[in-house]
């Protein structure tokens, strides 16, 4: 089962490594983060300010660690206000397939509701991600409305309420 850590200044190295590693996986779903965010330097600008959103309860950002401790992917929350965020993750090309993001998931969900106080999450993936759509629908989050994701036709999604009944 995979591990969530909060976001920390000394998981640069690993992050970066992972983000350069699953760039074209990622870019087949997602809109590309350009070559800045590639390199050393526009990487530990960028998450020089991904921290400091963390630290003031903006947003709240996590890394998944496989079983031998190795960066996997990522779940964060992002836009918290309201009691809401929204939900985003990525999953290691490696790691796909296997269960993780449901895990990764729905470990962020719970953390959500007991330890960030939110009551609902939302979540948006393009109509060609129907993997991220199956993650979403295994963990309680229910198809709300079309969007446009990245420029792509999309689906918006909602989780409401957090915590497990019974």
């Amino acid at each position: 089962m995979p591990t969530l850590e909060p976001l920390r200044a000394d998981h640069a190295d690993a992050l970066l490594a992972f983000e350069q590693e699953n760039r074209a996986y990622f870019a087949r779903t997602v809109p590309d983060r350009g070559d800045v965010f590639f390199t050393p330097a526009g990487f530990a600008e960028r998450l020089r300010s991904l921290l400091a959103e963390q630290h003031a309860r903006a947003c709240r950002f996590h890394v998944v660690l496989g079983e031998e401790g190795n960066l996997i992917g990522r779940v964060n929350l992002i836009d918290v206000a309201d009691g809401s965020a929204e939900l985003g993750y990525r999953i290691g090309e490696q790691a796909a397939g296997r269960g993780v993001a449901t895990a990764a998931v729905a470990q962020v969900c719970h953390l959500a509701a007991t330890d960030y106080g939110l009551t609902s999450l939302t979540a948006a993936t393009t109509l060609d991600n129907p993997a991220s759509m199956r993650v979403l629908a295994r963990n309680g989050f229910t198809r709300v409305e079309e969007a446009i994701v990245g420029g792509r036709p999309g689906v918006r999604f909602l989780r409401r309420p957090l915590r497990q009944r019974g």
